[in-house]
């Protein structure tokens, strides 16, 4: 597996991924005051030699939150995200969390496929969640 936990050197590439990935994308600050922050956790995927991509969650009692999951889009669908989240989902179990959850797009079709196959199920939905375009996220969860 090509997973391993971010390290600071990782932060350039995790803010270039956020500039590609999302129409309100963390800054390089944000990600570096994340990753100092003990509640948070980050992964990334690495393939010869090159971040693909990333992965962060962090603790709310004991739940994860899981903030972001992104890969390069000529790295996407050869199931670097399924291992990313595979690994939080590790991670919270490692660490007694006894559930998971997450927004995501309702149209970000792929995106709900994989966390429907790997356990999460809808729990509720956020009207008008994101911008650019405005639409509403859907609330998944997981049990641990």
């Amino acid at each position: 597996m090509n997973v391993r936990r971010m390290n600071p050197g990782d932060l350039e590439k995790a803010a270039e991924l956020e500039e590609i990935c999302f129409s309100d994308p963390w800054t390089y600050e944000m990600l570096s005051e994340s990753f100092e922050n003990t509640l948070y956790r980050f992964f990334v995927y690495e393939q010869d030699g090159q971040v693909t991509g990333y992965a962060g969650m962090f603790k709310a009692l004991d739940e994860g939150n899981i903030a972001n999951i992104a890969v390069f889009p000529e790295y996407r669908r050869q199931g670097i995200g399924e291992a990313l989240l595979a690994a939080l989902i590790d991670e919270g179990r490692k660490e007694g969390l006894s559930r998971m959850f997450l927004e995501v797009r309702e149209t970000n079709y792929p995106a709900v496929a994989l966390y429907k196959k790997l356990g999460f199920t809808e729990a509720g939905y956020r009207k008008d969640y994101y911008h650019d375009p405005e639409e509403g996220a859907k609330i998944l969860t997981l049990d641990l």
